[in-house]
């Protein structure tokens, strides 16, 4: 299983980060995205490009401030006076992985310019689309908003593009003190190989589609998306499309694990990163609440299914 290489080369730069390893292993398998939320300087950066390079694949970076154009962000057509024609020079977004970083500091104008290409996986740049190579994944970085002047909080429509939002903590002591020890002499990420070919990362993506998800696993993931559209703190529920994000992740999940079929397990553990990011709380709620505490408490409330194979 290619995921357990990754945790090992990931982990010569990351340390104790092998859950966020398989997050992303899911989202990059079911064709999502990851929206990082942590404080600056926690690793997402370093994390997205150890990704990046571990699965032989394109890079590139985004750095979002309220000035970065939509034309930025996609490409422009520019005029060659030494052709006297104009040429199409695609932006950062023509690339396997693309690190949109700080995301909510970019004018609402500015992150709808990735509503297309998340969606759709091609770009537009004045009349010309573009078709993006597999794999491609967005991996954004958000810096809380309370904490942060000048930013600009995610729309719903750009929120629910996000299969799965990954908090990302501080490291524990040791890790840390590792931390430090490794990077006193040299840049670990120099010394990355890739564990996976394009190829053979196709073949995993369509083996994972193939995994079995029960009609009591389905009733399971209906039960708990409902159950969002009905809870007395919570004022917009999840869409239809939250409910085929939850049923992927899970199925991601499982193929991670090394099984073929689908268990409650697998949906409560990916049901937090899944749905948290696409609900909105009421007013009295979110004084108190947080989205990903609501759905903890939620989750365990629905009876679980017996897990079976059929």
């Amino acid at each position: 299983m290619f995921v357990k290489k990754l945790k090992d080369e990931i982990g010569k730069v990351m340390i104790g980060m092998d859950h966020e390893i398989e997050l992303l292993s899911i989202a990059l398998l079911q064709g999502g995205h990851v929206l990082f939320e942590s404080v600056p300087g926690t690793g997402k950066t370093m994390l997205a490009k150890s990704f990046a390079a571990c699965i032989q694949s394109s890079f590139s970076r985004i750095q979002f401030t309220p000035d970065v154009l939509p034309s930025d962000v996609t490409g422009i057509h520019y005029f060659n006076p030494k052709e006297n024609e104009f040429e199409l020079r695609p932006g950062p977004v023509v690339t396997n992985v693309l690190l949109a970083d700080e995301i909510n500091r970019a004018t609402p104008r500015t992150q709808s310019s990735l509503l297309e290409v998340m969606e759709e996986k091609q770009v537009t740049i004045e009349g010309e689309t573009l078709k993006l190579e597999e794999p491609f994944i967005v991996l954004a970085t958000q810096n809380p908003v309370e904490s942060q002047q000048g930013t600009f909080p995610l729309p719903a429509a750009q929120l629910d593009r996000f299969l799965l939002k990954v908090p990302i903590a501080y490291p524990e002591f040791e890790s840390e003190r590792e931390m430090l020890r490794r990077f006193k002499y040299k840049q670990p990420l120099n010394d990355l190989h890739p564990v996976i070919t394009p190829e053979e990362l196709n073949k995993c993506a369509r083996e994972v589609k193939e995994i079995h998800v029960s009609e009591d696993i389905e009733s399971y993931i209906l039960q708990i998306v409902r159950k969002t559209r009905e809870h007395e703190l919570i004022e917009l529920g999840v869409s239809p499309r939250a409910s085929l994000a939850l049923m992927r992740a899970a199925q991601g999940m499982a193929y991670v694990k090394g099984r073929e079929y689908v268990t409650p397990g697998d949906i409560k553990k990916t049901a937090k990163y899944v749905l948290s990011h696409r609900i909105s709380l009421t007013p009295e709620a979110s004084l108190t609440k947080t989205n990903e505490g609501i759905m903890e408490e939620l989750i365990e409330e629905i009876v679980v299914p017996v897990e079976s194979r059929v």
